[in-house]
């Protein structure tokens, strides 16, 4: 599984961040390490930190780096120069909380590096959408499919959301974490706002939908195990993701 190097100024603000992706995935959530904050517990990054929380994760897999700002960039940069394998080190330039928090989600569900990267490179993207009505600043092109098509059958469902939140953070990602047990294309609508489809693959992608208490959403999946799909998702979906 895909590990996560999260470089901040601050370790109580990246232990806040890792807390915060985390509980999103109680069970397998992928192995996560911290280089934050200065030797003597001050604020500050280090180069010899970051590299050694590299190479603490598994030299088999990928590694993706997330950064605050200003001098973590540099000091990620730097400590590349020390790792035994430079080559399977990605340096993520998406937000640091949406890009962690979703990127995590999608790697507990064994997701590799390339649909990773298109998850983070869509992290500003959705936010922007989603605000984009009352910012005034103008919307990054979204994030392209982060699945390829799957033939098969089709099957379908429209449900209303009753959490209390809506389709908040959590029970979007226990969508998404139930979708990836699928073997099919799964799509996910707010058919009052009518604002998708959007791929179940992406956390920030259901999140910037706006789904609402109350909202009626629209589900399809195709592919070899759509109706099985479906029928885990609305039972999910009906039962106010436990919640209520």
């Amino acid at each position: 599984m895909i590990g996560f190097v999260v470089v901040s100024h601050s370790r109580p603000l990246a232990e806040a961040a890792v807390a915060l992706a985390t509980q999103m995935v109680a069970e397998g959530p992928p192995p996560i390490e911290i280089a934050a904050g200065s030797a003597d517990g001050g604020f500050g990054t280090d180069a010899a930190a970051i590299a050694a929380s590299i190479d603490r994760l598994d030299a088999s897999e990928d590694v993706v780096v997330l950064m605050d700002l200003g001098s973590a960039v540099l000091s990620a940069e730097m400590a590349l120069e020390f790792v035994e394998r430079p080559d399977r080190v990605h340096l993520s330039a998406a937000p640091f909380v949406e890009g962690l928090v979703a990127a995590v989600v999608l790697a507990a569900t064994g997701a590799d590096w390339t649909s990773i990267r298109a998850e983070l490179g869509g992290a500003y993207a959705q936010k922007a959408r989603h605000l984009e009505s009352g910012s005034g600043e103008p919307a990054p092109t979204p994030a392209t499919a982060l699945r390829p098509p799957s033939d098969g059958d089709e099957a379908s469902f429209e449900a209303v959301i009753v959490n209390p939140s809506g389709l908040h953070a959590r029970p979007a990602a226990t969508f998404v974490k139930t979708a990836a047990r699928f073997d099919a294309l799964v799509e996910i609508e707010n058919v009052d706002a009518a604002s998708g489809p959007v791929s179940a693959a992406s956390l920030l992608a259901l999140i910037a939908l706006g789904v609402g208490r109350g909202a009626r959403v629209r589900v399809h999946a195709r592919g070899r195990e759509a109706q099985p799909a479906i029928d885990a998702l609305r039972a999910l979906v009906e039962d106010g993701f436990g919640e209520v």
